[in-house]
């Protein structure tokens, strides 16, 4: 797991037994209750609270203000990335760790333009998951191997990521892909003709280095582009 500096022991927040207070938000009861006692087994983290949502996430982290929110990236009412800014304006001084199932440089940079203090996979082991939450819960920042590299390169602009290219439209196009619908929807949606929507279909495709519709869908998710 790739690191950034560390930062100074007294950043830490901690409860009244000196352990590190977290809000897990995960709506899958067999992944969260793994979790829970893989920290359960640790001296120094402590599950203080479980959402199921962005919305009960909210709330509970004003109410709890943990040192650290374990969150998953995809919820029943939203994307993970996108909930970071208004989870740490609900509770200033909280960090956020994004778990999530398929992760990339170029989504590890959107974590890090939120506010995120890392983002982890869910394919890697408990330790991991414990030790990236030590370490943002001191002030540093936790990613998988191989996601902080290209995510810094993306910050600097260095490298550009395959949706770096998209225009507006072809955007709001590969949203309505995501929503699964075909170039017939996607033209009423948008309001204009049927070859002008396959057009914008084929662009987003070639854009993307996709052969397929599913397949441009499959690398936005991974890249971060679509929740």
């Amino acid at each position: 797991m790739a690191t950034t500096p560390h930062a100074t022991p007294d950043s830490v927040q901690c409860g009244a037994d000196g352990k590190i207070t977290i809000l897990l938000v995960e709506d899958h009861d067999m992944v969260a209750e793994a979790i829970r006692l893989a920290f359960d087994r640790t001296d120094d983290l402590d599950v203080v609270g479980r959402s199921l949502s962005v919305k009960d996430a909210l709330a509970d982290a004003a109410r709890l203000r943990p040192a650290v929110v374990v969150l998953d990236r995809r919820l029943p009412d939203g994307d993970g990335i996108a909930a970071i800014t208004p989870l740490k304006a609900a509770a200033p001084g909280t960090r956020v760790l994004v778990l999530t199932g398929e992760g990339s440089p170029a989504m590890a940079a959107l974590v890090a333009e939120a506010g995120g203090s890392g983002l982890i996979l869910k394919a890697g082991n408990l330790a991991e998951l414990q030790d990236g939450v030590r370490l943002v819960a001191a002030g540093d920042a936790a990613f998988s191997n191989g996601l902080l590299g290209g995510a810094l390169e993306r910050l600097t602009g260095r490298t550009a990521g395959p949706g770096a290219a998209l225009t507006p439209r072809e955007r709001e196009t590969l949203g309505l892909l995501g929503d699964g619908l075909g170039a017939a929807e996607i033209s009423r949606r948008l309001g204009v003709a049927l070859n002008t929507a396959r057009n914008h279909v084929q662009r987003v495709l070639e854009k993307l280095g996709a052969r397929s519709q599913l397949e441009a869908v499959a690398v936005a998710r991974r890249e971060g582009l679509l929740p």
